[in-house]
């Protein structure tokens, strides 16, 4: 069978491969664990290596021909032919320095990406046992354990957006310039890919990101909202599109509507 024909039936088993890895993860969580630096100077310990030795053997019998970018291996100069335009991204620990402050601001994170769009998505958040799972169509959240439930990006109310930030990634100059267009109610700062998967539960509105970051930090997420109502654009409004040389994002926004407001704020430079 290829599993392209029905991604939907891939979630039951990439559900069980986030929890496999988050509950190898909340091992290391609870220990004395070391943290390195890896060349970029970005932390990694030991969880980020076994989820992602978990996920890599995973994907390897669910979906044996089809390639796989995951973080820890790029990292380490692995590369991957992703043209054929099919691929798995995978940040295993996606959050490690909320991780190290154990605050519990991390996820594990599995997208597929079929023509530079995400189309499927699992993010899971070990700490307070919420997983999020899409494809086209479908988004739903398990709150520990519980069945899956749909969920859809919501209508902000009169008082204004729920806008998420970075908590530890953060230009404060740019934000507050590209947020002052909007009416904004609150303001939430959060660790991880997490942030993508609340604008999917209609939990918050917004989540502009400035500054670097990777494919396998959004793709998952990026999955997610889009099932679930929302979108992921540039700045300038242009869809995030996926198979990047490098893997590289530019600064992004997500949005919890199914395109940008025709308006959009002024560039932010």
């Amino acid at each position: 069978m290829n599993p392209l024909t029905d991604l939907c039936s891939l979630l039951p088993p990439l559900r069980r491969l986030v929890r496999q890895a988050g509950a190898a993860i909340l091992t290391v969580y609870n220990s004395d664990f070391a943290v390195q630096a890896k060349d970029d100077a970005s932390p990694v310990t030991a969880a980020d290596i076994e989820a992602e030795r978990l996920i890599l053997a995973g994907l390897a019998e669910l979906t044996p021909d089809i390639p796989v970018v995951s973080e820890e291996a790029a990292a380490a100069g692995q590369r991957v032919d992703v043209s054929g335009g099919t691929f798995w991204l995978v940040d295993p620990l996606d959050g490690t320095k909320e991780f190290v402050k154990r605050n519990g601001e991390f996820t594990v994170n599995i997208g597929l990406v079929v023509d530079g769009r995400p189309q499927l998505g699992v993010l899971y958040a070990p700490i307070p046992d919420r997983l999020f799972a899409a494809c086209p169509g479908q988004a739903t959240v398990e709150d520990q354990g519980a069945q899956p439930r749909p969920i859809a990006c919501r209508q902000p109310g009169p008082a204004g957006m729920i806008v998420l930030s970075s908590r530890s990634h953060r230009d404060p100059a740019r934000f507050e310039r590209f947020v002052a267009d909007f009416r904004v109610a609150e303001l939430h700062l959060s660790g991880s890919s997490l942030k993508f998967a609340l604008i999917a539960a209609g939990e918050a509105d917004l989540y502009p990101r400035f500054g670097p970051t990777m494919e396998w930090d959004t793709a998952a997420g990026h999955a997610i909202l889009t099932a679930a109502g929302g979108c992921l654009t540039e700045l300038d409004g242009t869809p995030l599109a996926y198979g990047k040389a490098g893997f590289g994002n530019p600064s992004f926004v997500a949005w919890g509507t199914a395109r940008p407001p025709l308006a959009l704020p002024r560039a932010i430079t």
